[in-house]
């Protein structure tokens, strides 16, 4: 995964300037990217879907428009990949599930509207956990995505595609969506940037919903810079989502280029996070980031959040609980893929061997436990004293900053897994999400960026910011001035470290 010496190598930033200047154009952009992915995605399976055509389309109507003088975005003609649970009118969206194997969208979701208006090239689809149930993409119906650094590992989840294609250059920015770490988590493993916005800083209508109140879209980036950008144009109010915040997107943009200074900042490290479970060289490459800001004049202090240890049950008690709900509609007779029994079968028997059929066994799973939480005699004693702990840990958040300005940790325990390790053991698999998880609970805002490589096997480590509702631009700040920092000592960005790590396949670095 060495960084490729064409135009894909480019960041954002640079790809938009060059647009701009007349260097290049869109459809020389484009089409790079559409070389590089029928080359190198066989070997990844990162793109469920590839719209050549379209994106094709976009481009040249973008080049058209510059040269005519037209005043544009600033990311028109800079291509982006998209999570296959976003709506594409026109354009197959699965979320990963033979339930949805045939689905062709009639309207785009909000985030592809906003995407299109700002003139930018949509390459295609990503490959993502069924329903974005799992933290590997081992959960999709089409087969596991694998990750750019080696071949024989997992590239996160669910977001996996969106991370994988960014970290392999086939695209330079991705959507994808958090309900747990879906973004961060990915992030992590891959070397690359996620931020999940607040809680309704970025519209939902016409997402594939898994659990309502957790879910958020958010971008996937090489930069953090390239993060914020993509965020802008994501974010701001919708008056289709009725959770939709009703308030101007945070400045992230000016504060992903602003000043690297960081003193008089108070970073609260979180004493619930780490230690325990934690891959010895993620601990290493945590303790030097905090170093690192402390060298940028940042001060540290310990936090305690001592409800964050309940977190993760009280997630996979909401989490089933909102998805029994929200995948009850696949039942073959309004929504779904429709299997019909031998003989004269009942309205019941064929929804049972619809859902059999179209539902893996993630999925499965996770609606048994959501469906028997929510059960008569159930619901109180499960759903409801999760709903408590959740109430617990936002207010452990509000206490953690008045004493700090942003809260850091490790992104993800251990680096990228390998194949199949996991995923027989659904709580091994669950707690890669641990350090995660609480974001979601409270509506917090978070990022991950790449904090160098561990030791023991080379692979990328993730640094995990989190902020207050509403101050995203805050972890943006951190998150920039620290990527500079540790460029700085590192003598370039993670990504572009990658091929001197041992087990990178050829294909993947060519």
């Amino acid at each position: 995964m060495s960084k490729p010496t064409d135009l894909t190598g480019l960041t954002a930033v640079e790809m938009a300037d060059k647009l701009a200047a007349g260097e290049i154009t869109s459809v020389e952009l484009t089409q790079a990217h559409l070389d590089r992915i029928e080359r190198i995605n066989p070997a990844l399976n990162a793109y469920l879907a590839v719209d050549a055509e379209g994106a094709l389309a976009t481009a040249r109507e973008i080049d058209r428009r510059r040269a005519a003088g037209e005043t544009l975005h600033r990311l028109a003609g800079v291509p982006v990949a998209v999570k296959d649970i976003a709506c594409t009118k026109g354009l197959t969206t699965t979320a990963g599930s033979k339930m949805l194997e045939d689905f062709v969208p009639p309207y785009d979701a909000t985030i592809v509207t906003r995407l299109r208006e700002a003139g930018m090239p949509i390459l295609g689809k990503t490959n993502m956990d069924e329903f974005a149930m799992g933290s590997s993409t081992e959960h999709s119906a089409f087969g596991p995505t694998r990750n750019p650094w080696d071949l024989d590992r997992i590239p996160g989840g669910s977001g996996g595609g969106s991370s994988a294609v960014v970290a392999a250059y086939l695209a330079p920015l991705a959507i994808g969506s958090d309900t747990g770490g879906s973004i961060r988590q990915p992030a992590a493993v891959t070397g690359t940037v996620g931020a999940k916005p607040t809680y309704g800083g970025v519209s939902r209508y016409g997402i594939i919903a898994l659990a309502s109140s957790l879910d958020q879209i958010g971008p996937c980036a090489r930069t953090v810079a390239d993060a914020a950008l993509l965020h802008e144009v994501l974010g701001g109010h919708d008056p289709m989502d009725s959770t939709s915040i009703d308030a101007p997107v945070p400045p992230v943009v000016a504060a992903a280029t602003g000043t690297r200074d960081l003193t008089g900042l108070r970073v609260g490290v979180v004493k619930e996070i780490g230690g325990e479970g934690f891959q010895p060289g993620v601990l290493a490459r945590f303790e030097e980031a905090l170093e690192q800001l402390r060298e940028l004049g940042a001060e540290i202090v310990e936090v305690s959040c001592p409800h964050f240890s309940y977190a993760m049950a009280a997630y996979y008690l909401i989490l089933p609980s909102e998805a029994s709900s929200n995948l009850a509609r696949y039942d073959a007779m309004r929504y779904g893929r429709r299997v019909v029994p031998e003989g004269s079968p009942s309205a019941e028997q064929v929804m049972a061997a619809s859902r059999d059929a179209g539902f893996g066994d993630e999925v499965k799973r996770r609606i048994i436990l959501g469906t028997y939480a929510l059960s008569s005699g159930y619901y109180d004693a499960y759903y409801g004293q999760a709903q408590k702990v959740r109430t617990l840990i936002a207010r452990d958040f509000a206490a953690a900053f008045e004493q700090a300005d942003v809260l850091v940790s490790p992104t993800a325990p251990t680096t990228a897994f390998k194949i199949g390790d996991k995923l027989d053991d659904p709580m091994a698999m669950y707690l890669n999400d641990i350090a995660t998880i609480p974001a979601n609970l409270a509506g917090v805002p978070g990022m991950s960026i790449p904090a160098g490589v561990a030791e023991e096997d080379g692979l990328p480590v993730g640094f995990q910011i989190l902020a207050p509702a509403m101050e995203d631009q805050r972890m943006y700040a951190v998150g920039a001035a620290l990527e500079a920092r540790i460029a700085e000592a590192q003598g370039g960005l993670v990504l572009d470290n990658a091929s001197e790590i041992p087990g990178t396949h050829d294909e993947v670095t060519a």
